[in-house]
């Protein structure tokens, strides 16, 4: 499950996680968006302890999203030592997501 948190900067997050970090970019009013926030509950269940869940609400941070080239909405980032290494757009599957991001996990 996605836990609200506050720091400093989005920076300071990254920097800090021990375990790769996947945002969820996303819109209070984007219909695919709350599909997703079911799929990633799931998803960090299944991957809990490997991966930190972070939801962005492009709406109060435009300036994250425009840094990260965020044009669709959900776009998920997944970050490893504070660097984007992979880039989904739209909704996935939690199955499918969970294939996608293991490689990613050893």
């Amino acid at each position: 499950m996605a836990v609200k948190q506050q720091f400093q900067s989005f920076e300071d997050l990254l920097a800090g996680a021990e375990v790769p970090v996947l945002v969820d970019f996303y819109a209070t009013w984007c219909g695919p968006c709350q599909m997703m926030a079911g799929i990633l509950n799931t998803v960090s269940s299944q991957l809990k302890g490997q991966i930190k869940v972070v939801k962005i609400d492009t709406d109060k941070y435009p300036e994250i999203a425009s840094q990260y080239r965020v044009a669709a909405l959900p776009t998920l980032v997944l970050f490893k030592a504070g660097q984007p290494i992979d880039r989904i757009e739209g909704v996935l599957p939690a199955d499918q997501l969970v294939a996608r991001l293991r490689p990613y996990l050893a």
